[in-house]
């Protein structure tokens, strides 16, 4: 059910199907680890941008308390300013990383600022209103001060040019990855940890650089320790042994930021597979480091979907085989495949950096080694694919993009199993496969490790998608059901996801860049396969040979795990600059036209729901309730309320 569009966003309510019927017991352990997944929200916020904290408060205190008029076109502009901040926890696009440019004046911001009770904002000792508002205003309207939050064009200073807040301002790029080459030399080449995951690089005195690390009692500690109080309640209700001693050991790390702890909490996480509730909390992705180093802090709670699963088990049982059959080089293929585990889960809550904005699959945890002797846990969230769904029906874009009828037949008959379908090969099965040659850092690809990682895995899926096995495994109905996700995938790597890219800009998302760089490699080396034709006055994509767009999937694979297995930093920089980042700017502006016409947002997230202990006289918890009908600023401005941590 939609519930808010503003600017290029549209945000869904997703349903937590089952809540109400369970029992008491494990609504309290998905309560208390809802709490420890939105009480790290702050964190977020900061890693993002120095400034972003003391931005939202000040643009929130203006928001609740503006007096003026409400058709004021300066005030209305303001609103969708502070919605789009608000969605993308900070001044910056979730997707693009640009700086948002605000459609309301200096003016109205300096004299809301000022209209203001100091108390209400967040002044320094002995600093002024005034002078806060000049600062705050030089960062909004001055479009040369934090253009980007994250910079990866090549031939910068990737850290120099990124705005966010993972490395202390003057730092460069040499210097942090000299930094942490040194490290590394004294690192276990077996089992290395995860080097810079939870700290943010700093200056002494002198010029040399230390790890301000992120745990109780130094930096981000009030939120690691009010999110290590629920994780601690969420304990007692815990469903086993084992997922005692996974909250057990996460809360170790916290407290201790230890890396080797880290991988102690996730060989153990990893090994719990018989719970209905699962959950991550913590220090996770690293596509908001340019460097790729440092994770966001992001957290989740999932109820497991048992008829959804039997799907992604068809696929985790048979990992060993569909490994065996890989078309890359066996030097790189793994001997065993360690503890896949896949499951198909119901979100709880969405926290850090999966909310607004959410993953719809998540394969964990990110250390190679780790997941090489332990395994993995591989996840697709039904419930927000449910809810993408059911906004798509009957919006258009398939009567405007898709070339033919017989095509929309197709995709109208195969695409929503298929689509299921790839995302648990590319989570379950393709970020598992595989395996780095003896003495190759995990980090060899620096800057394009996260985009051809992506790549590897979306390209394992639309391998296996057209294998008889699936049928086999009675996943696909027949053999002409995977055309419907080579259409689809073709169609957005090489046309419609450029609706979400102003003109003039290029692609700078991970994702978009995978997406871009298979079809468009496709594209060029497969001209028999697919072409894009002009019909109409208007470019389609044109699919000629299905099955010789299988042998380009398998033989890019190849190349791709090539790359990552032996390191290969100058490849990986060529694929991605030749095929995952500009684009032809006259094509750009025809599709985003015809976009605009169907009157369409084309990114979109969720409003969590919202969970309350019921209460019985004494005061004791009988029950929590779950609603789904909070307005999105009153989720958020209850969020900056209730868990502001910082």
């Amino acid at each position: 059910m939609t519930d808010f569009r503003f600017a290029d966003l549209q945000l869904l309510r997703y349903e937590v199907p089952g809540f109400e019927l369970l029992p008491l017991r494990q609504k309290l352990f998905v309560y208390y680890l809802s709490e420890a997944a939105l009480l790290g929200r702050d964190i977020l916020w900061d890693q993002n941008c120095k400034y972003g904290l003391c931005l939202r408060q000040t643009l929130e205190a203006i928001y609740t308390h503006y007096d003026g008029p409400r058709e004021d076109a300066d005030w209305q502009a303001f609103v969708i300013y502070l919605k789009r901040t608000w969605f993308s926890n900070g001044i910056h696009h979730h997707y693009s990383y640009q700086k948002f440019e605000p459609g309301f004046s200096k003016d109205f911001f300096l004299n809301e600022v000022g209209k203001l009770d100091a108390k209400l904002l967040p002044l320094q000792e002995n600093e002024t209103k005034e002078h806060l508002a000049q600062e705050l205003a030089e960062i909004i309207f001055n479009p040369k001060v934090m253009p980007k939050r994250v910079n990866q064009a090549d031939g910068e200073d990737l850290l120099l040019t990124s705005s966010c807040n993972y490395y202390a301002q003057g730092i460069t790029q040499a210097e942090a990855e000299a930094f942490y080459a040194k490290l590394k030399k004294d690192a276990d080449p077996q089992r290395p940890p995860m080097l810079g995951m939870n700290s943010r690089l700093e200056r002494n005195a002198d010029g040399s650089l230390y790890e301000n690390v992120w745990r109780s009692g130094s930096l981000y500690g009030k939120a690691i320790d009010r999110i290590c109080e629920m994780l601690s309640k969420a304990r007692d209700y815990a469903e086993n042994d084992q997922q005692t001693a996974v909250i057990d050991k996460l809360v170790e790390f916290y407290r201790t930021g230890d890396l080797k702890t880290f991988d102690e909490y996730a060989i153990l996480w990893v090994g719990e597979t018989e719970a209905e509730i699962d959950f991550t909390n913590g220090f996770t992705e690293v596509y908001g480091d340019p460097l790729g180093l440092k994770a966001s802090w992001e957290g989740y709670v999932n109820i497991i979907d048992h008829e959804a699963t039997r799907r992604a088990k068809a696929l985790s049982d048979n990992a060993q085989w569909f490994e065996n059959h890989s078309p890359v080089d066996e030097r790189f293929k793994k001997r065993e495949c360690h503890g896949v585990s896949a499951k198909v889960i119901n979100a709880a809550i969405l926290g850090g950096d999966l909310y607004p904005s959410s993953a719809i699959g998540i394969n964990l945890p990110n250390s190679n080694w780790i997941r090489a002797e332990y395994g993995s846990k591989s996840v697709t969230i039904a419930n927000l694919t449910h809810a993408y769904k059911m906004e798509a029906k009957g919006n258009g874009m398939r009567q405007e993009f898709v070339i033919d009828d017989a095509t929309r037949q197709l995709l109208d008959s195969y695409e929503d199993i298929c689509d299921d379908l790839h995302t648990d090969l590319h989570e379950c099965l393709g970020h598992g496969s595989g395996q780095l040659l003896p003495g190759v850092d995990a980090d060899a690809l620096r800057a394009y490790g996260s985009t051809l990682e992506e790549a590897r895995a979306d390209l394992f899926g639309l391998y296996y998608i057209a294998h008889p096995k699936l049928i086999e495994l009675g996943l696909l109905p027949n053999d002409e059901a995977y055309k419907s996700q080579y259409y689809s995938y073709l169609m957005n790597g090489l046309l419609t996801q450029m609706v979400r890219i102003e003109e003039g800009g290029q692609i700078e998302e991970a994702h978009m860049r995978n997406r871009a760089l298979i079809s468009r490699w496709t594209l060029a080396n497969y001209p028999d396969a697919v072409q894009i034709i002009e019909k109409d006055g208007k470019h389609y994509v044109c699919v000629h040979d299905y099955s010789q767009l299988r042998e380009a999937f398998g033989k890019l694979l190849a190349e791709v795990q090539r790359i990552k297995s032996e390191g290969d930093y100058e490849a990986a920089r060529q694929l991605v600059e030749e095929y995952g980042i500009r684009l032809d700017a006259t094509l750009h502006h025809e599709i985003r036209e015809r976009y605009k016409r169907l009157n369409l947002a084309p990114y979109k997230g969720f409003i969590n729901p919202k969970y309350e202990p019921v209460r019985d006289d004494e005061g004791n918890i009988i029950d929590i309730s779950i609603s789904y009908n909070e307005a999105y600023d009153e989720q958020m401005l209850r969020y900056s309320q209730r868990y502001n941590t910082l």
